[in-house]
């Protein structure tokens, strides 16, 4: 799968693909958050508000009938056909996905596209749908079969006034058949992270004190939620979505995730980068406990930046996740000392080998130097294996090169649509990953190579 995207911010023109682990790095201003923002913005719309078309011939059919197969074969020769409508959907909607002007994005294009053929998993969908009271519609997809098999679950009569429902189930099913392995459940941690986190307990007075006033205005026309969406209308997606994640915190933490129930050294390793342990009360307060002393009980104002930083990740990890998710976390080293950055980059290793996929935008040269001691360890490798024993190091932290894919923004050559000649400008250009060298990024190496040259050479004075 390709995601293709010109004229979106600083980005001129730029193609990148999304691998198990994929890593997006550069200087400042150069549109990594950009693409990110994109890619969350566009995902979370596919899965939850792109509606594909039904043919009214199969809805009538099903109608009369009370039954109908549904072949997928049509739709899965359109795929790309599909694609480029939804993107085409999208794209009008990048101002409130940005929470931006819309004139930033006149001459915006994004689009995703699959490289044929592309198969899809075959395996059994079976799945009801209807209103609160009773169950309408079944739909069923059988194992290795390219076909829906659509039944009623009401009496004739009945069905019409359900037809929209009908409609959009049956679209979501055939979405869910052909892209839901393409398009994983996402969840965005923004750089704007540690500030939700601090004002958390001022934005639920903020919002129950603004429900108390308007719900006592004699104007009973008037609609208060209308005015807190206008107010969130102010911030980014992914920015929104961190705030409502946040505010749900007491909510969050009654689940139990998969990493949880199946993994739950993970979330000591956790707890080790951050040095303690959240926890909610019954009464929605927030704290963080410290290792060290488990009397103690900080609120996110009293504790460190790292500790704020790393709270949706927390939550996200303990109560929520599940297998085949997309993780996408802008900036994972923000406030991390370099022996944490790097811990993390083994936690997200951890996390890609039990099934978690993930996206992050990087400045962090400890984290792709450590992903690339990861990627070039191998647990077959008796040297190897001496190595990892002695670090600390363990078998599922090794990382395979061929699930990660990184890519530099950064100025680079490429051909604008109409011209014949390449133009430079700022993209996303790949880098090499190999097994045996791990991740090459020139950018981090320069500055690294500058500060040494910069030190020598005081060096070299003072010893004149």
């Amino acid at each position: 799968m390709k995601i293709s995207v010109q004229n979106m911010g600083p980005i001129e023109k730029a193609e990148f693909e999304l691998g198990d682990f994929t890593i997006i790095c550069g200087k400042n201003n150069t549109g990594k958050t950009y693409a990110t923002y994109a890619l969350y913005g566009f995902i979370d719309f596919f899965n939850n508000h792109y509606h594909l078309d039904v043919s009214d011939n199969l809805i009538k059919s099903l109608l009369e009938d009370g039954t109908a197969e549904i072949p997928l074969e049509n739709y899965s020769k359109n795929r790309n056909g599909l694609l480029l409508e939804a993107c085409n959907e999208y794209t009008k909607l990048l101002p409130h996905v940005f929470a931006a002007n819309k004139s930033n994005f006149h001459n915006t294009k994004f689009q995703v596209s699959l490289e044929e053929p592309e198969n899809y998993p075959q395996n059994v969908i079976e799945v009801n749908y209807g209103t609160n009271k009773k169950n309408i519609l079944k739909l069923n997809k059988p194992k290795n079969e390219n076909k829906i098999i659509a039944s009623l679950l009401v009496q004739k009569g009945a069905q019409e006034l359900h037809r929209d429902l009908i409609d959009n189930a049956i679209g979501e099913t055939i979405r869910q058949v052909l892209f839901s392995h393409l398009f994983p459940k996402p969840f965005i941690i923004s750089a704007e992270r540690t500030g939700a986190a601090i004002f958390r307990s001022e934005l639920n007075f903020a919002r129950n004190r603004l429900l108390e006033e308007v719900s006592s205005m004699e104007n009973t026309s008037f609609n208060p939620f209308a005015l807190i969406n206008k107010v969130y209308a102010d911030y980014a997606l992914p920015v929104k979505r961190n705030v409502e994640f946040i505010r749900n915190i007491e909510n969050v933490a009654k689940k139990e995730s998969f990493v949880a129930a199946e993994h739950s050294e993970l979330l000591q390793e956790f707890c080790d980068i951050i040095g303690g342990s959240y926890k909610v009360t019954s009464n929605d307060e927030l704290y963080f406990i410290p290792n060290k002393d488990r009397r103690v009980k900080l609120t996110m104002d009293e504790s460190s930046s790292s500790v704020r930083s790393l709270l949706d990740l927390g939550f996200y990890l303990k109560h929520i996740c599940k297998k085949g998710d997309l993780l996408i976390v802008d900036e994972p080293e923000l406030n991390l000392h370099p022996e944490n950055q790097r811990k993390i980059a083994r936690l997200f290793a951890r996390l890609i080998n039990i099934g978690i996929k993930i996206f992050v935008t990087t400045h962090s040269d400890y984290l792709i130097k450590e992903l690339n001691s990861l990627i070039m360890f191998d647990p077959d490798n008796k040297s190897h294996l001496r190595i990892m024993e002695k670090e600390n190091y363990s078998k599922e932290e090794s990382l395979s090169a061929s699930k990660v894919k990184v890519y530099v923004a950064e100025k680079g050559k490429f051909l604008k649509e109409g011209n014949k000649r390449k133009t430079n400008g700022l993209t996303l250009n790949p880098a090499d990953i190999d097994d045996e060298l791990g991740i090459e990024v020139a950018s981090f190496d320069e500055s690294i190579e500058t500060m040494d040259r910069i030190q020598n050479s005081l060096l070299l004075e003072s010893g004149e």
